[in-house]
């Protein structure tokens, strides 16, 4: 079975290449080798690769700066799924298409359910949500929040660099998620794709967090770790204390009941699979 990866030098396409199934070759792809703003490069990928499986992890993610570029946000996160979708009609062969859960405005009082109305507050979630309505019904869709990994570019490392660098720091406290490994991720995307069951799906690690929680268990499992010398003092802002061009969800904790009974596994909390990265953080010096 040949699976064709998009967006292998981000930290998501890395543990997807990493979690590859027995029985599965992947043709990965970086944007030098396809460029995902270029529909008929994708339709070209497509019909010279022929593969049993589209596995589309590469994405236009810079949030703020898709409210001055929303074209070419578009152009990435909502015509390229089309374009996937469209070059594998009638092959009955599947897209895996990952969104997020900036798709939803933030209002919920409980965690979002596949089903639930989308109304993003960004460009950057705007064109996730046509992504995902570009991808079709026959696609496999899963929504993620927060994804990070050693190595790659994200909150962990940020703030690791910063604590570093800093002895105060200020991290927003009302706005409520969940962390997601991208290890935890890619073994979730593997597994439906196995399931070949068409739909929408959600993917976070267990438990819930604030930004600041997430920033405070940082320090202090980099701390135990000996990835900080010392412990910064982290003080809680809200929002409005911290100004972005691009409106972030309040809440956004997705509801992943239905993934977990579909693959009939557990999911590991934020904090322990946060553990496991900074020791890989430290193993790469």
């Amino acid at each position: 079975m040949k699976a064709l990866v998009t967006g292998v030098n981000g930290q998501l396409g890395k543990a997807l290449l990493a979690m590859r199934p027995e029985g599965w070759t992947c043709v990965a792809l970086d944007r030098s080798a396809l460029d995902l703003s270029d529909v008929d490069a994708i339709a070209r990928v497509v019909e010279a690769e022929q593969p049993d499986l589209v596995l589309n992890a590469a994405a236009y993610t810079a949030v703020d700066r898709a409210e001055s570029e929303p074209e070419l946000a578009h152009a990435i996160n909502a015509y390229a799924p089309g374009a996937f979708a469209k070059a594998l009609t009638g092959s009955g062969k599947r897209l895996v298409q990952v969104s997020t859960d900036f798709v939803f405005d933030g209002s919920s009082g409980r965690g979002y359910r596949p089903d639930d109305v989308r109304n993003p507050q960004s460009a950057y979630g705007a064109s996730k949500a046509a992504g995902e309505d570009a991808a079709g019904s026959d696609a496999i869709i899963v929504r993620t929040s927060w994804v990070y990994a050693a190595g790659g570019a994200n909150f962990v490392r940020t703030m690791l660099r910063l604590m570093r660098e800093r002895d105060n720091l200020n991290v927003v406290a009302d706005q409520i998620g969940t962390p997601t490994w991208a290890t935890g991720l890619a073994a979730t995307l593997w597994g439906l794709a196995t399931k070949d069951q068409p739909g929408i799906y959600h993917h976070r690690d267990a438990g819930i967090a604030s930004w600041y929680d997430f920033a405070v268990a940082i320090a202090e499992e980099a701390h135990a770790l000996g990835l900080l010398a010392r412990l910064p003092v982290i003080t809680p802002i809200a929002t409005a204390d911290y100004p972005t061009p691009a409106k972030r969800p309040s809440f956004s904790v997705l509801d992943v009941s239905a993934t977990r009974s579909l693959l009939g596994d557990g999911h590991v909390h934020w904090r322990e699979n946060l553990k496991t990265m900074l020791k890989e953080e430290k193993a790469l010096g």
